[in-house]
């Protein structure tokens, strides 16, 4: 068993266990400590994994517990859908997290490029919630950019005064502009990742997706927790990302996995 997390928990960071993840909070993780938790839960019974049982309350109530004043929560959850009618389970969870403290900072998008699954009496769903959980306001954004269409001065229509006419201002158009909150993703091997042997886990997300919310809600030496880390991709991208991470998961086989899946860039790393 390892110790508490208290003001010396650096022993403790950069490593996977084996635990069940309520378990693991409870008895390691004290108030207030985490930055940063990036993290999709086995929602819905949708894939079958390893000896888990998915105490959500009270999963739930030990992240609001560990996370920091300030501190995010990135929860990516998508609905079932049984004889035409979609559970939404994502939804409820987000009113959970709400009534038990925490601000919906934002409902994401993650969009996926290439999606095999149709339906036959509705348009294809090709899509699954990040929610963005804030304990206060966040103290971390570092927004991401992304190019704009055009850029340099130009004639812009300003606000409509009460004759309804179109007034025009010079203005600067950037170079760049803070990106939507709709992401898409490619899914599958080259999308996903590259990391062939993580696809013996049931059910990843992007690796870009992680690495795209560990660079938008911390900084380099935060600590970025995964509760349900399965193959260990925010972990990995935290690493690369220059965080400190912790992942717990209940399967043995899905953390060997995410540590032989870690190795191969820390050695490269550190050659």
């Amino acid at each position: 068993m390892t110790q508490t997390i208290y003001k010396n928990y650096n022993h403790l960071l950069n490593k996977f266990y084996v635990d069940d993840c309520v378990h693991f909070m409870q008895n390691n993780v004290s108030n207030n400590c985490i930055d940063l938790i990036v993290t999709s839960p086995p929602y819905d019974d949708l894939r079958d994994y390893n000896g888990y049982n998915f105490d959500f309350e009270n999963i739930a109530n030990e992240i609001f517990r560990i996370t920091k004043n300030g501190g995010v929560v990135v929860w990516v959850v998508g609905d079932k859908i049984k004889n035409g009618n979609k559970s939404l389970t994502s939804f409820k969870q987000a009113l959970y997290f709400q009534q038990i403290g925490f601000n919906v900072h934002d409902t994401m998008i993650y969009a996926k490029k290439n999606t095999p699954f149709m339906r036959s009496n509705a348009y294809t769903n090709s899509y699954e919630y990040m929610f963005v959980f804030s304990k206060g306001k966040p103290k971390t954004f570092n927004p991401l950019k992304e190019e704009t269409a055009r850029s340099g001065l130009e004639m812009l229509v300003a606000n409509k005064k009460s004759d309804g006419k179109n007034h025009k201002v010079l203005k600067e158009l950037k170079k760049e502009k803070t990106k939507t909150n709709i992401w898409y993703y490619a899914v599958g091997l080259g999308g996903t990742t590259n990391d062939r042997e993580a696809f013996q886990h049931p059910a990843m997300y992007p690796e870009q997706l992680a690495q795209d919310h560990i660079l938008s809600w911390s900084n380099e030496g935060d600590i970025v927790f995964d509760p349900m880390c399965g193959s260990g991709t925010t972990c990995k991208m935290a690493f690369l990302a220059k965080r400190n991470f912790i992942g717990v998961d209940i399967s043995q086989e899905y953390i060997e996995m995410a540590r032989k899946r870690l190795d191969k860039y820390r050695n490269v790393l550190c050659i």
